[in-house]
């Protein structure tokens, strides 16, 4: 974990806080205002003391004649520091909240272009806690921070001036406290930002947690593991809760501190205040005022000392949310755009390592895919079947060797044009909380009515999706969730019609169903893969016997393809799969019309 509590730490905290000036600076005239009404509730500020010194000399002096002027003078004062207040809240409100939407639009954006290594080193809790916490921090510092940073210290420095006008003496004596108050300050910071930190970082591990006991409902109740995640998600929580306390404590230590310090010097200054008083260098209604004056200061003073914990909080908050925005966006982002393709595919002795394996999960792997051919990857888990689909896609770069599609390096090729020639079709279906025909159609935002009616045709969901209430219009819940599974997977393939991309890559599309369901899926697939280059993975070899080749790989290596007779005949590995799924009576399982 890094150590956020040196000194280099406070040059950073200074270049993130004025980065995040700067972009608030975007909003300039906003900012302008909000500066005038912060400049006029100092000045009602200062113009309190200076009133109360006229009302006590007309006492002091027993000319009451002002009185009345001096009066509406007060309440005008008062007038003018309420409006002033409330207008610049409210602009630095609205400058914090565009802040803080630009902020999450910005991350947001970014991690959609991060290379997918950036999305499996970091939970989804941790990143969802940037967008909303984080986010909020910041603003935080750039509204409720900087107001009270910018309106305090020009109230400070008028009455400070007020009291030099008065008694420089007396002011020299109030102003000795302020190194001390400072120190304080600075030793403070470093605990202060260390704490929001990992409040931060624990917020996130919060986040994270309550979503997999929300989303892992079905499995907790299964396996009856109520009271372990309650064990688990207290933990969590409990480490937060420590955290917090930390920090607030060591925000709640600035304001005693520094009262402290201030109320000794307050105390030097009465004992002086007499003294000039006895000898008549000083008048009742200037020391009244003197007085009001530093009084007044406290306020300011302690809101200043506590803002420190804020402007902590906040730059912690902003670290965390550029370290997401400065991530460098993955590299297929840039390269060469690429028209209708033929389908082509050749992996040319690729070898491929995940970041947190020891071995590397392809070992010199050639393999050539024809257009329009089938090719089904075989093998145990953890073989590299999955590896290879995710290579083709550019979800990640071989560490040697190359991929050719139709002869061009894929890594030559710009990563969006090139995913538009492939129609994904995985396991893990993924649909969105939103219509059936935004599902269908992901990522138009006008779908065309006839295609999606065909699209839906032709994976065999359309009597489905005509009997749910609404049709096409339909909303599908929470990942889908208010269908079965096969209509999921049906939608899914439907997605993939609709795209109508002259490749296609299908990841486990139908281990997760039942036999029945699994026979429409399967007829879907068979119209699908017509006339496409298709690359299928599938732990049932009775889904893959009739692919045009079948390619078995085993620890990484591709040590074999063919048709499954030959295989069955020369390759003891897919042997032994094989023999694995057949039945007792030694008969395999039958294959299913329309291979994937």
């Amino acid at each position: 974990m890094v150590d956020i509590s040196t000194s280099a730490a406070r040059p950073k905290g200074r270049r993130l806080y004025l980065r995040l000036l700067r972009e608030a600076l975007v909003q300039w005239r906003i900012l302008a205002i909000a500066f005038v009404a912060m400049v006029l509730v100092a000045s009602a500020e200062v113009s309190i003391p200076i009133v109360l010194k006229h009302v006590v000399w007309g006492f002091e002096n027993s000319d009451l004649g002002h009185t009345p002027l001096l009066a509406g003078a007060l309440v005008l004062v008062f007038l003018v520091r309420g409006a002033a207040t409330f207008s610049s809240a409210t602009a630095l409100a609205h400058v914090g909240g565009r802040l803080a939407m630009d902020l999450r639009v910005r991350m947001f954006a970014r991690l959609m272009d991060v290379p997918i290594a950036f999305h499996d080193r970091h939970n989804s809790g941790s990143l969802s806690s940037k967008l909303t916490y984080d986010a909020a921090q910041v603003m935080q510092a750039a509204t409720n921070a900087a107001f009270i940073l910018v309106r305090d210290t020009l109230t400070i420095l008028g009455l400070v001036a007020w009291m030099v006008y008065l008694n420089w003496q007396l002011t020299l004596i109030a102003l000795a406290a302020a190194p001390p108050v400072s120190l304080v300050v600075l030793y403070l910071a470093a605990r202060l930002r260390r704490m929001s930190w990992l409040l931060q970082e624990t917020m996130g591990e919060v986040t994270h947690a309550s979503l997999e006991g929300i989303e892992g409902q079905k499995i907790i109740r299964s396996h009856g593991t109520q009271d372990y995640e309650r064990k688990r998600f207290g933990a969590i929580a409990n480490r937060a809760r420590r955290f917090q306390v930390k920090f607030l404590s060591a925000t709640a230590a600035n304001a005693p501190v520094a009262q402290f310090i201030t109320a000794c010097a307050l105390a030097a200054i009465l004992i002086v205040a007499a003294r000039q008083f006895e000898a008549e260098r000083i008048t009742l209604a200037e020391f009244m005022s003197f007085f009001t004056a530093m009084g007044m200061l406290f306020p300011p003073l302690k809101r200043l000392t506590n803002i420190n914990g804020q402007l902590q909080n906040g730059i912690a908050a902003a670290e965390s949310v550029y370290g997401l925005i400065d991530e460098e966006s993955e590299s297929g982002a840039r390269g060469r755009e690429i028209g209708q393709v033929e389908g082509r595919v050749e992996y040319r002795g690729v070898s491929f390592r995940y970041p947190q394996e020891r071995e590397g999960s392809l070992h010199d792997v050639s393999l050539v895919i024809e257009p329009g051919e089938t090719v089904a990857l075989v093998g145990a888990s953890g073989a590299g079947k999955s590896t290879l689909a995710s290579l083709l896609l550019r979800f990640y770069e071989p560490d040697s060797g190359a991929i050719l599609l139709d002869g061009n390096d894929v890594r030559e090729l710009n990563a969006a044009s090139l995913r538009r020639q492939i129609a994904f079709v995985g396991q893990d279906v993924i649909l969105f909380n939103d219509t059936v025909a935004a599902n269908i159609a992901y990522g138009e935002g006008e779908p065309d009515r006839a295609a999606l009616i065909d699209a839906a045709r032709n994976a065999h969901a359309l009597s489905f999706i005509e009997s749910l209430p609404g049709g096409f219009g339909a909303r599908i819940g929470e990942r889908g969730g208010l269908l079965s599974g096969g209509q999921r997977q049906r939608l899914a393939i439907a997605r993939a019609f609709y795209r109508n991309a002259p490749m296609l890559v299908l990841d486990e599309a139908t281990s997760a169903l039942d036999t029945s369901t699994e026979q429409s899926v399967q007829m879907a697939i068979e119209r699908l893969r017509a006339q496409r280059t298709t690359l299928v993975i599938a732990h049932r070899l009775s889904t893959v016997r009739n692919a045009d080749r079948i390619a078995v790989l085993d620890h990484g290596r591709l040590i074999d393809t063919g048709p499954h007779e030959a295989l069955i005949a020369r390759c003891p590995v897919y042997a032994e799969l094989t023999r694995r799924q057949l039945a007792p009576s030694g008969d395999a399982a039958p294959a299913v019309p329309g291979t994937a």
